[in-house]
This record gives C-alpha cells, sequence and structure tokens, in this order.
C-alpha cells in the first residue's frame, strides 16, 4: 500500500477510513493536551472523542478522498484526508445539533449527546435544560474545530479560495436545510417535493455532492469534474436520505438495524410519510394524521403505521424512488470518464449508499 492508498486497481477505503480516523485521534489528542494545560474542561473533548467512536459510515469523509483521486490527485493524500477529516467534525457538530432540535434520545445506539451531558448533572427539567445548552456548545466546538481543520489543510497555493468556497457553500446549504426542517414539521405533511427540497439542502448536497467536489478541489479539478460531480451526487444523496429514512421506520431485513420510533415520534417530514399521506384513503389517511407525531407513540400504534406505509404503496415507491436514482448515478459514471480506481470506489460507494444497512 503506497501513502497516496491507491494502485492501479483500486483505492484502498479501509486506509482512507483508517487515516482520517487517525487525524481526528491525533487532533482531538492535541485539543484534550490544551484543555489540560489551560484548565478547560476535559469531558468537552471526551464527549467529542466518544461520539466520533460511536460509529458512523464515514461516507463523507471517504468520498472527498475519492473526488481527490477521481480529479487526478497523485502522491499523498495528506491535503485530502486532512479536509476529509474536518468534514467528520462538521458532521459530529450537524448530528448533535440534529438531535438537539429533534429531542431524540439515541444516536448510533447510543445516549444522545444532550441525553449525556444531562445524565452528568442529575434529573430533571433543569438538568435536561442545561444538557441541551452544554451539547449545544459542544457541536459549537466541532464545528469551530472542523474550521481549523480545513485550515490547517496545507493546500496547494492558489487552491485555498475554491476549498473554502465549496466549503462554504455546504455550511450554508445545510443550515438552510434545517431551517426549513424545523419550520416544516407538520406542515404541508403530504407535499413529496417540498420534503425532497429539504433532503437536496440539508442532507443530499452535504453528504454526497460536497464532499466529492472539495476533494476534487483539493486536486485542482476544473468545472467539468464538478458538474459531473453534481450530476451524480445530488441524485445519489437523496437516494441516500431516502433509505435513511426506511431504515429509521422498517430497520434492516439482516436484523442489524432496528425499526425506530424517531422519526414517527417527531412527525418528521419525510418523503416516505409524504408519500404515505399523498396515497392513502380517508381512513388511511385520518390513522396517520393521528398517529404520527405523537411524542407517547409505543410500538404497537408504530407497527400499524408501517402496515399502511406498505399498503399504500408508500414503502414500495420509495424503493422505485431509490433504484431510479442510482441508476442515474451509474449512467452518470459511464459518461465520466473517471480513472479506473476511482470509478470503482465511487460504484462501491453508491451502492453501499443506497442498499439496506444499518
Amino acid at each position: 500500500m503506497t501513502s497516496s492508498v491507491v494502485d492501479a486497481e483500486a483505492v484502498d477505503l479501509r486506509a482512507v477510513r483508517e487515516r482520517v480516523d487517525a487525524a481526528l485521534e491525533d487532533f482531538l489528542t492535541e485539543k484534550a493536551r490544551a484543555a489540560a494545560c489551560r484548565g478547560y474542561p476535559p469531558e468537552v473533548v471526551q464527549t467529542l472523542r466518544d461520539f466520533l467512536a460511536a460509529g458512523g459510515k464515514r461516507i463523507r469523509a471517504l468520498l472527498c478522498v475519492v473526488g481527490w483521486h477521481a480529479a487526478g490527485g497523485h502522491g499523498d493524500a495528506a491535503q485530502a484526508v486532512r479536509v476529509a477529516a474536518s468534514l467528520e467534525l462538521f458532521v459530529a457538530f450537524a448530528l448533535i445539533h440534529d438531535d438537539i432540535m429533534d429531542d431524540s434520545a439515541s444516536r448510533r445506539g447510543r445516549p444522545a449527546v444532550h441525553r449525556v451531558v444531562s445524565a452528568r448533572l442529575g434529573e430533571g427539567a433543569r438538568a435536561e435544560r442545561l444538557g441541551a445548552g452544554g451539547a449545544l456548545l459542544v457541536g459549537n466546538l466541532a464545528l469551530v474545530w472542523a474550521q481549523e481543520l480545513l485550515h490547517t489543510a496545507r493546500l496547494e497555493p492558489g487552491r485555498e479560495g475554491s476549498v473554502h468556497g465549496w466549503y462554504d457553500a455546504m455550511l450554508e446549504e445545510v443550515m438552510y436545510g434545517q431551517y426549513l426542517d424545523v419550520m416544516g414539521t407538520g406542515r404541508g405533511a403530504d407535499d413529496v417535493e417540498a420534503a425532497l427540497r429539504i433532503v437536496r439542502h440539508k442532507t443530499a448536497a452535504a453528504t454526497i455532492e460536497r464532499p466529492l467536489q472539495l476533494g476534487a478541489a483539493v486536486a485542482g479539478a476544473g468545472g467539468a469534474v464538478m458538474d459531473a460531480f453534481t450530476r451524480l451526487g445530488l441524485p445519489l444523496g437523496e437516494a441516500f436520505q431516502l433509505r435513511d429514512d426506511l431504515l429509521d421506520v422498517f430497520g434492516s431485513p439482516d436484523g442489524v438495524g432496528a425499526p425506530g420510533l424517531s422519526d414517527l415520534r417527531e412527525g418528521k417530514r419525510t418523503v416516505l410519510l409524504a408519500l404515505g399521506l399523498r396515497m392513502a384513503d380517508p381512513v388511511q389517511r385520518e390513522r396517520l394524521g393521528r398517529l404520527v407525531g405523537r411524542a407517547d407513540l409505543q410500538e404497537r400504534e408504530a407497527a400499524e403505521i408501517r402496515g399502511i406505509l406498505r399498503a399504500t404503496g408508500a414503502r414500495k415507491e420509495t424503493e422505485r424512488m431509490i433504484a431510479s436514482r442510482y441508476t442515474h448515478v451509474l449512467s452518470v459514471l459511464d459518461e465520466a470518464g473517471f480513472p479506473p480506481a476511482a470509478d470503482r470506489a465511487l460504484r462501491g460507494l453508491a451502492a453501499r449508499a443506497t442498499q439496506y444497512t444499518s
């Protein structure tokens, strides 16, 4: 294996992930050392460390480095790896804040960060309020440190402006998407296009398109590569979120990912639920309206919702939407002419992002 974690036949995605995780660990180790020297509370860094260690596919980081390869990056991928690590801290920020706004109990099989911080303070409304505030600040630090990692990537002269421009665009899109999500919950619940609009802003660009473009910008790519990443990135990002919504409600067939209640209790404005309401008959629509969004929703009622989503064809239609987007991505890759190793990696990541895995 070479230092660029690529050879003539394949991009070594496992090696990419290991390098990204090592970059994050080195960075947080230094932050813990600095916190100790300055008398800062040590649990802040540890909370982020625990959050990052809890799992996650690292798909944004992998796409960033694959984007670098696809754009002709060669030699040591250290700059792309550092930008990729920055993306993982940005994701931590976004998910921590998302869980606060949704009042989610867990993330990746562990208590959500605001629940972890609250538990340190005891029980009751005051502990919950302070825990949410503390988690908000931990998330803010994750964003600040994401920017620090980006600014210390030692990019090639003349490429900083492009890389930071794509990064800034991603930040703005996610904030607007999150705002649309928060303000739209419970409104126009059967509006499929509105639900897709939230997906495009909040998830699709930041999950697939922008990470690819950031890696390409590190390599000094031109407009043709960036356009190709938009053509494949947005539909793949939509498919990724559609699959995630199905996983949350139905779980995965292999049993590793159990069905959840969070989206149903929140009344999250997903494409799946919008389709269910649009395709439901009056009786089914009344039941969905009565059950979805109940904070005290139990598994028995959730099973009824799942049954309605199957009976209306909403689940099947969501699967069709995923498949059509995946097919489109493959057609873009057929035309793009990326280097063979990068092309194979992109096809593998596209399959991973759209299949049933927890």
